[in-house]
């Protein structure tokens, strides 16, 4: 069972519903990021999902963009992402880590040595935006060969039939786009993700967790009604930029938006009643 299954399985049993914080590796310097993520992880992250740094993140807005930026600046590329990752293993060898990113710079590594490196580094799920299920049969042989589940985004536009190519090939879980547009858009429709996610949970018994716009512990309660995870990006970036000329202070103030967005999520009422459906792999 991978990591990310078993932290699912735990949840469930738990009747919880796991936070996934979003961090851009490298940002806004390459020694920040292992200890961001053992903060976030204290302050009650589930899994985390690790920003590969690339020039043209065409699914990001502003936000995430600009992180990309000044983690390039530093020439952090794949490989210095997957170093932070068996840096962070060294002291936490439960916590899933999911990489998020383009496939360029998987392509450049190659499909094999990629899937390779990130088992050995101690990644657990890759979501690549712009590697569509239809032409990863390759990659995601790769990926099942070192026991790494193949993230997949769906969006409000996916048709039925196309939710159903989609969680055939996933693992670990779902990504369902809460919105139309690029990560840090503004206003979520709450009952519109909330009927969309019970189309998709239908068509598997996979997780479903629901990112992009998710700005607020308010909105990460809401979110939480209805999903098995809360997906946090751009509202986490921001808050590093801002800091981004004092990264000493970075660790507390995201250590502390984070355990708000834990308490919301996990406050009487705001979840709701575990499924009793098993995650597949």
């Amino acid at each position: 069972m991978s990591r990310l299954n078993r932290r699912f399985a735990q949840l469930r049993q738990q009747g919880r519903r796991a936070l996934i914080p979003y961090v851009t590796a490298g940002d806004p310097a390459p020694g920040v990021t292992v200890p961001l993520l053992h903060t976030l992880v204290a302050a009650g992250a589930d899994v985390l999902e690790l920003g590969v740094p690339f020039s043209d993140p065409m699914a990001d807005g502003p936000v995430i963009q600009q992180a990309a930026e000044r983690a390039l600046k530093h020439n952090v590329g794949l490989k210095q992402v997957l170093d932070m990752v068996r840096a962070f293993r060294e002291r936490d060898a439960e916590t899933p880590v999911v990489l998020m990113g383009y496939l360029n710079p998987i392509e450049a590594m190659g499909y094999r040595h990629f899937a390779q490196a990130a088992a050995e580094a101690g990644v657990d799920g890759v979501l690549t935006v712009d590697l569509p299920p239809e032409e990863a049969d390759g990659f995601l042989a790769d990926l099942k060969r070192h026991d790494i589940d193949p993230i997949f985004l769906l969006a409000p536009t996916s048709s039925p039939e196309r939710i159903a190519r989609i969680v055939a090939a996933a693992g670990g879980f779902v990504y369902y786009v809460s919105l139309r547009g690029v990560t840090g858009a503004a206003h979520i429709d709450m009952n519109e993700v909330a009927g969309k996610v019970k189309a998709i949970r239908a068509a598997t018994a996979l997780p479903v967790g629901v990112g992009f716009g998710i700005n607020s512990p308010e909105a990460a309660a809401q979110v939480a009604r209805f999903a098995d995870a809360v997906v946090v990006g751009s509202a986490i970036v921001k808050r590093i930029a801002e800091l981004a000329a004092t990264p000493d202070a970075i660790n507390a103030v995201l250590g502390g938006f984070v355990a708000a967005l834990r308490a919301a999520i996990d406050a009487p009422g705001a979840g709701r009643p575990a499924r009793k459906t098993g995650a597949r792999a």
